[in-house]
């Protein structure tokens, strides 16, 4: 109401000195940059403020289906020699700075594997918006408990001696793997909490049971895995985790265990959206898990709690 008098007074015919006309006229100058600021702070402005973790432009089918993201991607090699934990490997990150920092990823091969096994996941997943860090484990034939000790060893030579920490949000981590460094992922989170998410691929452990895992996890089966098959691996390994915690099963359709060794759409579009979502909190890739996925040529079954919390 005060501001309509204000207003109503400013058509009126003017009386008084110009001195406190002037003074008249500028206070309505004033209340009004302010509700402009309001509607400013309300608006866009405000959304940054709420996620300043959201990198690349708002998503699409189409763009978390495509073999790269908007960012070009570069890469370095790590020698085994010069580090200590795990066996080197691969790091591929954004080649932009403007952005800032982004998060990051280390993914493990499985038994007898190396890191070229996973190296279709290096450019396709950083050209999304992280820093991913494809390791070589200490020998090919370790064990999962030994494999997620190697996932952290990565990570904490990425974002804390590596040439690209700079570029990493140490507080933004996630893992995966593939088989028995998809088991490892799961010890991974197991042993630290702080990770943000993790992502087994058909994975293979002796343990079954993971109630203590509290970072959002998405387990990818494979129909037809006669390795680690998904009836005594990765089915009860998602049905033990808390029914309280953000998890995700998606089974692959027509698929081996060897599926993820090779570049898959499904499996990087859902990755891409799993890791948007719970590194970056980016809620623009929600849309892509929730509603869950229904069973198509890709996928035979997909299981998951929805609306995520985290």
């Amino acid at each position: 109401m005060q501001q309509q008098a204000r207003t109503g007074a400013a058509h009126r015919v003017p009386t008084g000195s110009p001195h406190r006309r002037s003074a008249r006229f500028a206070g309505l100058a004033t209340a009004i940059a302010a509700v402009v600021g309001l509607t400013t702070l309300n608006g866009a402005g405000a959304q940054a403020a709420d996620n300043p973790y959201e990198r690349g432009p708002a998503p699409t089918t189409s763009s978390i289906e495509a073999a790269r993201g908007s960012y070009s991607v570069s890469q370095t090699s790590v020698s085994s020699l010069a580090v200590t934990g795990f066996g080197g490997g691969t790091i591929y990150y954004p080649t932009s700075t403007a952005d800032g920092t982004f998060g990051a990823v280390a993914i493990s091969p499985g038994y007898t594997g190396t890191q070229s096994t996973m190296a279709w996941l290096g450019p396709r997943l950083a050209s999304q918006g992280f820093v991913v860090f494809t390791i070589d484990t200490n020998t090919t034939l370790d064990q999962p408990d030994s494999r997620g000790r190697q996932l952290l060893a990565a990570l904490d030579y990425l974002t804390q001696r590596s040439s690209v920490r700079g570029r990493v949000d140490s507080t933004r981590l996630g893992v995966m793997g593939h088989s028995m460094g998809g088991g490892g992922s799961l010890e991974a989170a197991k042993t630290r909490p702080s990770l943000q998410a993790a992502i087994p691929l058909t994975p293979w452990n002796t343990d079954k049971s993971w109630p203590e895992i509290s970072t959002p996890t998405l387990i990818f089966g494979a129909d037809g895995d006669t390795i680690a098959p998904v009836a005594s691996h990765a089915e009860p390994f998602y049905s033990s985790l808390p029914s309280s915690l953000d998890r995700a099963y998606l089974e692959l359709n027509g698929t081996s265990h060897l599926t993820p060794i090779s570049s898959n759409t499904t499996i990087a579009k859902y990755s891409v959206s799993w890791l948007k979502r719970f590194i970056d909190n980016d809620t623009r890739y929600e849309q892509f898990l929730c509603p869950l996925p229904r069973p198509s040529l890709t996928i035979e079954e997909y299981r998951g709690n929805c609306p995520h919390t985290s």
